[in-house]
């Protein structure tokens, strides 16, 4: 009788012992992994403006593709820290620029000059001039980049690259 009692808390201080160590181990090994899947969240998306050419380089009406480099670059990227924009020169001093990358799948658009539409060639979708959606299933319009002129060079505002809307 004395006997089994003592098996009986035995087997549940082995027990308690197991339990805790096996929660240690799982926090232990968690803490990396949450930290991962965290840490993007915390950090901070720079802005930073880059410059895509001279002023002069621009005819007034035109929708010219320019390059640049993104806002946070890594060391590793490669040609991949590099992206593009649309860019038209309205008017003398006035600029827009639009993300090369189609709302709906992330797709990167082209510019028909003569139709005056930006299409998408993964899906069929279409964008008018201004950037709004004309056809297809994109949802929403081309991201738009900031521009400004710095001493006749024009400069985007860098961000990471826009986010898709994934809805279909």
């Amino acid at each position: 009788m004395k006997e089994n009692e003592i098996d009986k808390r035995r087997r549940g201080f082995l027990i308690k012992i197991t339990l805790g160590l096996s929660a240690l181990s799982a926090v232990v090994a968690g803490i990396p992994v949450l930290s991962a899947m965290l840490a993007p969240l915390m950090k901070k998306t720079p802005a930073i403006w880059r410059k895509v050419g001279l002023i002069d380089e621009f005819a007034i009406g035109i929708t010219k593709l320019v390059k640049f480099e993104n806002a946070d670059p890594e060391a590793w990227a490669g040609m991949t820290a590099f992206t593009a924009a649309w860019l038209r020169r309205d008017t003398e001093n006035v600029f827009t620029a639009f993300s090369v990358n189609c709302t709906h799948l992330g797709c990167p658009v082209r510019w028909e000059e003569g139709a005056e539409l930006f299409m998408c060639p993964c899906h069929g979708g279409v964008y008018y001039k201004d950037g709004s959606v004309a056809s297809g299933p994109p949802p929403k319009s081309l991201v738009q980049y900031q521009v400004r002129i710095n001493k006749k060079a024009v400069e985007i505002q860098t961000a990471p690259v826009p986010i898709t809307s994934i809805n279909a």
